[in-house]
């Protein structure tokens, strides 16, 4: 199995998680994942009214996954003119964000940052040189020695 197959099993596996199923990798379980998932946003919804929020992401990456993941769940990522492009507004549930969507973009946020940064590092480390450590620090220039 290449990195790239692992790397969408794992976050396959992470959907199923907080999908609250057992059964791993098989279509039908992902789609019965996706249906609990999107019922339980709906109870979320009825309980506890959806509110405006307003996510600022750290990167284009994150805002990707983010905005895929909310667009999963049936809801609309928007920003307002004039809004920094890492902002992603999005009417929930509070509950919804707390026990769902947000610990699931933590995960396979963490997961991707994870196989990207091994990938950079790879590609770095064999196309432009094998030092991929991070710069020294040093002390700026006319700092007082005291």
């Amino acid at each position: 199995m290449s990195t790239e197959q692992e790397l969408i099993e794992r976050l396959r596996r992470i959907e199923t998680l907080f999908a609250g199923t057992e059964f791993d990798g098989e279509r039908d379980a992902a789609a019965a994942a996706m249906n609990r998932i999107r019922d339980r946003l709906r109870q979320h919804q009825e309980a506890d009214p959806p509110v405006e929020y307003r996510f600022s992401l750290g990167d284009g990456w994150s805002v990707r996954l983010f905005t895929a993941l909310l667009r999963r769940y049936g809801l609309k990522p928007f920003r307002f003119r004039g809004q920094r492009r890492t902002t992603v507004m999005a009417r929930v549930s509070k509950s919804f964000v707390d026990k769902t969507l947000w610990p699931e973009y933590m995960e396979i946020q963490t997961t991707l940052s994870r196989y990207l940064d091994e990938v950079t590092n790879r590609v770095i480390s064999e196309c432009i040189n094998r030092d991929v450590s991070d710069a020294d620090v040093v002390d700026a220039p006319g700092a007082l020695g005291m």
